[in-house]
């Protein structure tokens, strides 16, 4: 049994409805429907009648629906009194990879020049935004930095989260400044999305997948965009890795500008593209659950806040990389 099947059934109970539950969870349908079976099947009674709509719960239910909230309340009393990572000034940040390398250390370097004594541990990418996002909702991080963009809703429950707007970046579509379209055949990088759109070339494509924050972004990008011919020759979850491939002329990718600033400089990668549809404007966002009594947490929010009204303008991730 795990401790979030418990605060998904409250969360059901509480909104009679599985698909607001799963957004509040942070998961898909689907999958929230797969944990309440798998806590009925694990206490052997039914809870939910979903014959009904709006759901309703079962007797079964509602008798179990009181010692789940106890059970929730008492374990998350208990983690507050026998952590000691926070009362000894270690903060818990998770943060996306491409963040790790680009914004996060000269953002970090400025909260520590705040907080002398702040020790900080950083949470490895998990690679999906469910997965990232759990690290947060399951109390493993008291921090969560991620890119955010209106394309990629993030359904956290304000009542129960708060996040600052920290930085800036951007995502543009690049290639080496000569990519291979076929065996033999060779075209410039330099406006090359532009002139695949325009005249129907089929492009190689270096793509993020599906789960990722960038693969679900430019996934609905596509979506609304005037289509380019692609086959897909490269998958990677990883900008940095991405970047890898399109530096040997492998083909085209979207990628931080932070992350490809020398690149771009030197003319290891160029834009592939002049046109400002295709580029994705990002903010970088700064996550904590407002749940947490940790003084530590507070006071580095306290601080992050501070920073934030002491920059002349919202800091990039491109300056700070």
């Amino acid at each position: 049994m795990e401790l979030k099947w418990l605060e998904d059934f409250v969360t059901l109970a509480e909104t009679s409805s599985f698909s607001r539950s799963a957004e509040l969870r942070n998961v898909t349908q689907p999958a929230f429907s797969r944990r309440i079976k798998q806590l009925e099947v694990w206490l052997g009674a039914a809870l939910i009648n979903r014959g009904t709509m709006p759901a309703e719960l079962t007797p079964a239910g509602r008798s179990f629906l009181p010692l789940a909230q106890d059970t929730i309340r008492a374990l998350y009393a208990a983690q507050e009194a026998l952590r000691p990572t926070s009362e000894s000034g270690m903060a818990r940040f998770a943060a996306l990879h491409t963040l790790t390398v680009t914004f996060v250390p000269a953002w970090l370097q400025r909260l520590e020049q705040e907080m002398p004594d702040i020790r900080i541990c950083l949470i490895p990418d998990r690679g999906g935004i469910e997965a990232n996002l759990a690290s947060l909702v399951d109390g493993e991080a008291d921090f969560f930095l991620t890119y955010a963009h209106p394309r990629v809703p993030f359904h956290l429950d304000r009542q129960r989260f708060d996040h600052l707007s920290i930085g800036r970046d951007r995502l543009v579509p690049v290639t080496a400044p000569q990519v291979k379209l076929q065996r033999e055949r060779w075209a410039p990088g330099k406006g090359l999305l532009d002139t695949a759109v325009r005249d129907g070339i089929t492009l190689p494509y270096l793509s993020y997948g599906f789960s990722s924050f960038f693969g679900v972004a430019l996934g609905r990008l596509f979506a609304e965009r005037a289509p380019f011919l692609r086959r897909q020759t490269h998958e990677n979850a990883i900008s940095a890795g991405l970047k890898t491939v399109a530096l040997t002329g492998a083909g085209l990718c979207w990628l931080p500008l932070s992350l490809i600033q020398s690149e771009l400089e030197s003319g290891l990668l160029v834009e592939a593209s002049t046109s400002p549809e295709w580029v994705l404007d990002l903010e970088i966002h700064l996550y904590r659950h407002l749940g947490s009594q940790s003084k530590l947490v507070e006071n580095v929010w306290k601080c992050a806040e501070t920073l934030l009204r002491t920059e002349t303008a919202v800091p990039t991730a491109i300056s700070a990389g």
